[in-house]
Formats: structure tokens, C-alpha cells, sequence
């Protein structure tokens, strides 16, 4: 682009050079025909060369014109790409803002079933039931279940005595947990710790008397549906967790449940196997006695196969002192004449065998 600016600023320079020279010349009247001639050669070669320059000139720029025509067509194909990547990626941020909007719409539902205790309960006992059933065979547990003294409880596992029966039910203290963590004076939080601590009792003692039940159950299960609520009474109300100890409650969360109901599949797995091994004792036992009177039978059968050869063989005998009998008396020789006995002639005595 340079090159060509000086060229076209070299031309002008000439061409402004050729004017001055040429009213120069007339301006000197005493100038001859010689300095005439010289000049229009001098004109005519600053033609030719402009009319070459400008060819020259003319050739860049459409040299010029085609670099810069597929330059753009480059940049307008590489433009058109990244629009379309862009479009592309505008599509996909479109998609995850949709998916965030419906997200928070969960989330704002989800705030609004805990916001209510009857839907905060069917929430847990849900939970509750997701649990059991992924880990525990269907025969092991039962929901809604009716104790002997009439309460219902959740959940019961049923597991070989002893333990025996285990109720689970499901308690969500949300109120007053979020008292604690609302809570931004000291005299606040200690009133939300101590309403806390009433609410989570209460629950441990209805648990207790309604779900412990002489010669029927030896301890009970709260399902806390909250992690949070789980850590907060483990780290900060020691007092609680001895309370439900004595009690006979125990207190799990989601993630404890879990590790308890895949102890207590392993625990039904082994009385299973247990169970198959006496019944597998019991069938060789019966198997032993059937091989024992099989041997009976069979010494039975063989003194009759003794006995039958014994009389085999004395028919054999037996056959055998007909056939030689028999050949005796073929052999007997009568003669011809005596076709006909006289009474005075003997019979011959055959000899009796």
C-alpha cells in the first residue's frame, strides 16, 4: 500500500515538473527550436512513462483489489464460523439458564413443602421408605404398621429375636432448627437451643412410650430426614443423645440409616444361611437313613438272590436226575418175540432210583 502511494506521488511530482518546464520554455522568447524539440521529447517520454506507471500502478491495485478480496472472503468464512460457534454456545447458556430457572422453581417448592409440617412429614417418611426399600428384602419390613398396644408407626424391620421387631419413625424438629440458625444474639440462641432441646425430647420420650413394648421390642429407631439437624444435636446437645440412650431410642440420619439398614441386610442374609444350612442338615440326615435302610434292603435282596440260586441249583439237580432216569429207561432192551407176556413169564424189574 506504500509502494503504490509513492508511485502515484511520483507521477504527480513529474507531471507538476513537465508543467513548469513547459511554461518556462515559453516564457524564454529567445529560446530556439532545438529547446522546442527537446522539450516535446522530453514530454513524450514523461508520457510513456506515465502511461507505464499507471499500467504498473493499475496491475497493483487489482493485484491489490484480489489479495484483499480473499482476504475478506476468509475473514467473512472465519466470521461465519465463529457466529455459529457462538450461536451454538448462546443455544447451550440458554438451556442451562432454563434448567437454573426450573431448579429454583424446585428449590422454592421444596421450601414450600417444608414450610408445612404435615408435607415436611410425608417428606421423611418418604425418605424413609426410599432407604429401607433399597437395601432390605420386602418380607423384612412393613410401613404404616400397627404395634400391639395400637400406635403406628412408619417403619418396622423385622428382624430374628433377638432383637426382633425394630420401629423406626420419622421426626423433622425444622422450626426450631432454623430458630438456632436465625438466631444472632446470645439470648436468642439460647432460647432457640433450649426450644431446640425440648422439642427433640419430646419427640424421644413419644417414641419411647409408645414404640418400646415389654416381650415385643427392646429399642426404637427417630429418622432424622436432615444432616444438619443431625450434626447439630451430635455436636452441640450431648445432654439429648444420653436422654434417647436411656430411653432406648437411637438417632439416625439419612446417612447412618443407610450404613444401619445394609448391617441389618447383612444380618438377614447370615440367619438365611443359617436357616439353609439346618434345613441342608436336616435333608443328609434323612438322605443317611435312606442309605441306611437301602443297605437293608439290599443285604435282603441279596440273601434272596442266595436263596433263589440254591433252588436254582437243586432244580438243576433235580433235572438232571429225571433226564438220567429217563435215559435209563430208554435203555431198557425187550425182545421181539415176546411182543406179547405169558402169565408165567416176569415182567422185568426195573430198579427204583
Amino acid at each position: 500500500m506504500m509502494d503504490q502511494t509513492f508511485l502515484l506521488f511520483a507521477v504527480i511530482v513529474v507531471v507538476v515538473v513537465g508543467v513548469i518546464a513547459f511554461f518556462t520554455g515559453r516564457r524564454g522568447s529567445g529560446a530556439g527550436s532545438e529547446k522546442i524539440d527537446q522539450m516535446m521529447l522530453a514530454q513524450a517520454e514523461l508520457s510513456g512513462r506515465m502511461q507505464s506507471s499507471v499500467s504498473s500502478l493499475n496491475e497493483r491495485l487489482e493485484s491489490l483489489t484480489g489479495r484483499i478480496g480473499d482476504g475478506l472472503a476468509e475473514q467473512t468464512e472465519k466470521t461465519g464460523e465463529k457466529l455459529e460457534d457462538l450461536q451454538k454456545r448462546l443455544a447451550v447458556i440458554d438451556t442451562a439458564q432454563k434448567n437454573i430457572t426450573d431448579l429454583s422453581q424446585h428449590v422454592v417448592g421444596l421450601q414450600d413443602i417444608l414450610s408445612n409440617k404435615q408435607a415436611r412429614g410425608a417428606f421423611g417418611e418418604i425418605q424413609l421408605e426410599s432407604l429401607v426399600k433399597d437395601f432390605l428384602p420386602i418380607s423384612s419390613f412393613e410401613f404404616q404398621a400397627q404395634m400391639s398396644n395400637g400406635s403406628r408407626v412408619d417403619c418396622i424391620i423385622k428382624l430374628p429375636s433377638p432383637p426382633g421387631i425394630i420401629p423406626i419413625d420419622s421426626k423433622f424438629p425444622l422450626e426450631a432448627y432454623r430458630a438456632i440458625q436465625n438466631a444472632s444474639g446470645d439470648a436468642e440462641k439460647q432460647t432457640a437451643n433450649r426450644d431446640f432441646a425440648r422439642d427433640v425430647g419430646i419427640h424421644i420420650k413419644s417414641i419411647a412410650e409408645k414404640y418400646i413394648i415389654a416381650n415385643e421390642t427392646d429399642w426404637a429407631i427417630m429418622f432424622l430426614p436432615s444432616e444438619a439437624i443431625f450434626a447439630e444435636l451430635n455436636s452441640n446437645f450431648a445432654n439429648i443423645i444420653e436422654d434417647a440412650h436411656r430411653r432406648r431410642v437411637g438417632i439416625v440420619s439419612p446417612t447412618t440409616l443407610m450404613a444401619l439398614v445394609n448391617t441389618i441386610s447383612a444380618v438377614l442374609k447370615d440367619g438365611q444361611m443359617k436357616e439353609q444350612a439346618g434345613l441342608i442338615q436336616q435333608q443328609v440326615e434323612l438322605m443317611l437313613n435312606d442309605v441306611r435302610l437301602l443297605d437293608d434292603r439290599v443285604g435282603k435282596l441279596k440273601t434272596h438272590f442266595r436263596q433263589a440260586n440254591e433252588d436254582i441249583d437243586g432244580i438243576v439237580t433235580s433235572s438232571g436226575k429225571i433226564s438220567n432216569r429217563g435215559q435209563k429207561i430208554q435203555d431198557v432192551q425187550l425182545d421181539d418175540d415176546e411182543k406179547i407176556e405169558s402169565p408165567e413169564t416176569p415182567r422185568p424189574h426195573l430198579k427204583e432210583v
